[in-house]
């Protein structure tokens, strides 16, 4: 009895189990197709929420350069080095999830 990858969830599973027990996926009747969309479904899920997180970086960064600029407060403020914070770690939060999403779209078939 040997371990594999469950093509819907990713997680180890008997080579001899109809089903996955994690996520009931039916290994045993599922086809080539069923497999490939199930992947490729799995792949969409992953950039979807890849996409919004780089959404909610920007609106941080954005939040953040705001409050620097137009918060009315002065350099060394509590709330302007927050802002700065926000905006830093938006905008370093923003590439490292497009540097993820072109890896994913990059390397996977």
């Amino acid at each position: 009895m040997a371990l594999t990858e469950c093509p819907s969830c990713g997680k180890k599973i008997s080579d001899k189990a109809a089903e996955c027990h994690h996520c009931e996926f039916k290994v045993g009747d599922a086809s080539a197709d069923d497999l490939l969309r199930k992947q490729n479904l799995t792949r969409f899920k992953k950039l979807h929420s890849l996409q919004n997180q780089s959404m909610l970086a920007m609106l941080m960064f954005i939040a953040g350069f705001g409050f620097m600029y137009w918060g009315g407060t002065k350099p060394g403020d509590l709330q302007h080095n927050l802002a700065i914070l926000a905006s830093v770690v938006g905008f370093v939060w923003y590439i490292v999830n497009r540097v993820r999403i072109v890896i994913i779209k990059r390397f996977s078939s």
